[in-house]
């Protein structure tokens, strides 16, 4: 395990102007979580600083993951660096819009309240987010490219299903701007979509590379794979569906109960190649008492 643990940890380290900037995000999210536990939330006339504190946390996590599959995207070192560019001046003017904004008290994005120059940073807000989709798209195509399965294969078939959600999420995230709001019809929250969407980054290539650690054989260990991924796609597209109809996901009906029941097999499937991965790292003698089934 701790094998495992190393060549994770050097994943992370070869992007470590990323890593820097998901820090920030961390460090401003815990600001505001001390400004909301001191004072509330809410900040006159339509400021939620508890909304800077989940887009920072998000953000953070999402460019923490983007710095570890940059690395096995397979990309030129030249490509690698405009996209590492590209998201650094992007993250950093979110969470500077996202966390100024709220704190002056307007809704970064959708004002009814701010001036003329608070509607010119919403839509220059758009404009980031419009290319960070880009960026995003374009790490996503090198996993789609036939040369990078030979590396890691198992890894990039879960990432390959993972940007999969990710770009359901930004389909959320682009309905939220047309309806200028993240709610529809009488309980719908797009919102749930877009956080769970963009989880997939990090649950999904978490699975892929859980089975590819493991010793439990190729097939078994793709299936596997293919298994955990596609429950898990699959309850983003229900959950999608039940937002679309405008209604929250959090309702005992059919749609959300199918979508908690897939993402349950995602979970018994990371499980499983979690205890899998467990036994192949410990000593041969202590392999004895543990049998996992694939």
């Amino acid at each position: 395990m701790k094998t495992a643990l190393k060549s994770m940890t050097k994943l992370f380290g070869k992007e470590k102007l990323l890593v820097m900037v998901s820090m920030i995000g961390f460090v401003l999210a815990a600001m505001c979580a001390v400004y909301v536990a001191l004072h509330g939330g809410m900040i006159l006339p339509e400021g939620n600083v508890e909304s800077a504190f989940s887009f920072n946390v998000a953000v953070a996590v999402f460019i923490l993951s983007m710095s570890v599959l940059l690395q096995v995207s397979g990309l030129s070192e030249r490509s690698r660096k405009r996209i590492r560019w590209g998201f650094i001046v992007s993250t950093l003017n979110s969470y500077g819009i996202e966390t100024i904004q709220h704190f002056r008290g307007i809704n970064p994005r959708f004002t009814k309240v701010g001036t003329m120059t608070d509607v010119f940073v919403g839509s220059f807000f758009g404009l980031i987010s419009v290319v960070i989709i880009i960026l995003t798209v374009l790490v996503a195509i090198s996993f789609f490219r036939k040369r990078h399965v030979g590396q890691h294969p198992l890894l990039t078939l879960s990432i390959r299903y993972a940007f999969l959600s990710t770009m359901i999420s930004f389909a959320a995230g682009i309905c939220m701007s047309i309806l200028q709001s993240r709610y529809i019809g009488s309980s719908g929250n797009f919102i749930v979509l877009h956080g769970l969407g963009f989880h997939a980054l990090q649950t999904l290539p978490l699975l892929g590379w859980f089975t590819e650690q493991a010793n439990t054989g190729e097939k078994q260990a793709r299936l596997l794979t293919h298994l955990g991924s596609t429950f898990w796609l699959i309850s983003i597209i229900l959950i999608g569906f039940q937002t679309f109809l405008g209604r929250t996901i959090f309702e005992l009906s059919l749609l959300p109960i199918l979508a908690a029941i897939t993402l349950f097999g995602w979970l018994i499937a990371l499980i499983i190649s979690f205890l899998a991965t467990r036994k192949s790292f410990l000593p041969k003698g202590n392999q004895a008492g543990i049998k996992v089934d694939v």
